[in-house]
């Protein structure tokens, strides 16, 4: 039976090792959170109260967060609807996108060398691959690769399914993408019954926050300008702010000052209309959270 001076049970994180690893690792830095690896480097003590980490291959995070050895981890979302993982999915980071595609050489797309029957597909992901070719209505055998999927063709496959950022993999192999079966990126899952235990659901609801804020900031600028009092109405129309600018007067009433968090994509444009419309004194500073 718990008693009241029990500790809540600890939240056991899977951090992915490999690809994903440095950026999963910087987000956390950037939101505060330090990690202290041991020295094999794979039980990192997280500075946040509260968590048990691991690092686990994306594979794995999935497959243990699915059995509920884990109760949170980042993986991508290929490998979760690769196996079948019923998890809840907390937080889209944007890292580390790719798409999911079917490629095959030139030749084979346009019918001019003979095609086995039925035509090999090559690729890590089956259960994906199995789904797209009978959606698409196609009669092929899938053979498991592991890893290097792109050098199968033309000898040993006749087309491929694989994960690509650029493209540019495929093409260096004189592969043409065909299809799209999905876009992945790095994201942070949750096995369903740590989110049903409130002292674990408030610390994951936390970490998700800090995380958040993070992303949030590295959409956005801080964007600082004075203006005088004649144009001050026309600047403000067109700062695209999260909810209204700040605004204060500047010694002697010599014009306002205005700062304003604004997106990032929007600056080169923004930076023209503030100055069209009487705007100066400009300066863009970096945000590192925003918490609402």
């Amino acid at each position: 039976m718990s008693t009241a001076s029990e500790p809540a049970p600890r939240v056991r994180l899977a951090l992915p090792k490999g690809r994903m690893q440095d950026n999963v690792v910087r987000l956390l830095a950037d939101a505060g959170i330090r990690l202290t690896f041991d020295r094999r480097g794979y039980r990192p003590v997280l500075s946040l109260d509260g968590f048990e980490t691991k690092l686990l291959k994306p594979q794995n995070i999935v497959e243990m967060l699915h059995v509920g050895s884990r109760d949170l981890g980042f993986a991508g979302a290929d490998w979760v609807a690769e196996k079948g993982a019923e998890l809840v999915e907390l937080l889209d980071t944007g890292l580390d996108p790719v798409r999911i595609v079917a490629a095959a050489p030139r030749d084979f797309l346009a019918g001019e060398r003979p095609v086995r029957e039925p035509f090999v597909v090559a690729t890590e992901y089956e259960r994906l691959t199995a789904s797209w070719l009978a959606r698409r209505g196609y009669r092929a055998r899938v053979v498991r690769s592991y890893g290097a999927t792109e050098v199968f063709p033309p000898e040993d496959a006749d087309c491929i399914v694989d994960n690509t950022a650029t493209g540019a993999t495929l093409r260096a192999n004189g592969l043409v993408i065909f299809d799209e079966l999905m876009p992945s990126s790095t994201r942070l899952y949750a096995h369903p019954r740590a989110l049903e235990d409130p002292a674990r659901r408030d610390r994951i609801e936390h970490f998700v926050l800090l995380l958040k804020s993070v992303l949030a900031a590295r959409e956005r600028v801080m964007l600082e300008l004075n203006v005088g009092r004649e144009d001050l109405e026309r600047v403000v129309a067109i700062l695209p702010c999260m909810r209204e600018p700040t605004i204060a007067p500047l010694h002697h009433e010599a014009g306002y000052a205005v700062k304003a968090a604004v997106p990032r994509a929007r600056l080169p444009e923004l930076i023209r209309e503030i100055k069209a419309r009487g705007g100066s004194d400009i300066i863009v500073t970096e945000i590192n959270q925003i918490v609402p």
